[in-house]
């Protein structure tokens, strides 16, 4: 962790729903950074330090994920739902003494930025979401070939325990597969990440707890999500993803956010979907020049 993140303090904070892990580090503007799927914060630890040469990075690790708690699935998944893992993260950047922040995610941890940022409009400055088209978007167009790409969407949101049970039996086999079949491979993995990744994903808690963020996606975020159809985000919106990922070759990323947004701006980078780990230089500069 700390050779992941050095010069950076690790705390644990207990808001109202979860205990929620994060390192932090820097001076100046606050800036909260969210993963995806099935990562935890480490995915920033090459992006960071850069940043915090400039700001107070906080990364964090999504309830469920990491080391931050896993409560069992609701019958109604709403403790997984979106809105719940928002209202972690304000009320973590607010422990850490930042009522306002910008805020950065990735893949699953954008889609909790997305809600965030409708939910909690006073908190955020500025938005980045990183290689994702709005959620109820992209269930809304899926078709042949989405399906067969983010096969995983499917197959997570089947009723407990089928996915945890299938997974549970080799979950370094599933997490490596699942984030190796991408463009870049596994190659483009710190060992050390890497390590992180697989000692997070290895026991049945942090895997029902994930099933429970896609289950959540497709019902109970979806139902907030048609309830907030003609919301708006209203900072400035960057959107960033894979010129040889899912979101370039099937959705038009910068008109799916446009519609969901005042204010958009954004391209693809030379990657797949692992943006701030296949090209963390570049991801750090497109963030700080949209921060600035």
């Amino acid at each position: 962790m700390n050779t992941l993140f050095p010069g950076f303090e690790r705390s644990s904070i207990q808001v109202s729903g979860a205990s929620i892990n994060c390192v932090h580090g820097g001076s100046g503007p606050a800036v909260l950074l969210l993963h995806g799927y099935p990562q935890t914060h480490c995915i920033w630890h090459r992006v960071a330090p850069q940043l915090a040469q400039k700001y107070t990075v906080v990364a964090a690790d999504l309830r469920g994920y990491g080391d931050s708690t896993k409560p069992a699935g609701l019958p109604d998944h709403s403790n997984y739902a979106k809105r719940a893992m928002a209202l972690d993260q304000v009320e973590l950047m607010q422990a850490l003494g930042h009522d306002t922040f910008h805020l950065v995610g990735h893949d699953r941890g954008g889609r909790v930025a997305h809600r965030l940022a409708l939910d909690h409009p006073q908190q955020v400055k500025k938005l980045a979401v990183l290689d994702i088209s709005p959620t109820r978007t992209m269930f809304e167009h899926t078709d042949r070939a989405f399906a067969k790409a983010y096969f995983h969407w499917f197959f997570l949101i089947q009723p407990a325990p089928f996915p945890e049970t299938l997974i549970g039996a080799n979950p370094a086999f599933f997490m490596q597969y699942q984030m190796g079949r991408r463009h870049g491979g596994l190659k483009v993995f710190a060992a050390a990440a890497m390590a992180e990744y697989l000692r997070c994903f290895s026991d049945p808690a942090p895997i029902h707890a994930s099933c429970e963020d896609y289950r959540a996606a497709e019902t109970i975020d979806l139902a907030h999500d048609a309830a907030d159809e003609t919301k708006r985000i209203e900072c400035p919106v960057l959107a960033l993803w894979g010129k040889h990922g899912v979101i370039e070759q099937q959705f038009d990323c910068l008109t799916d956010w446009r519609a969901k947004a005042r204010e958009v701006q954004g391209r693809a980078l030379d990657c797949g979907h692992y943006l701030p780990e296949e090209r963390p230089d570049e991801v750090a500069r497109e963030l700080r020049g949209f921060l600035d």
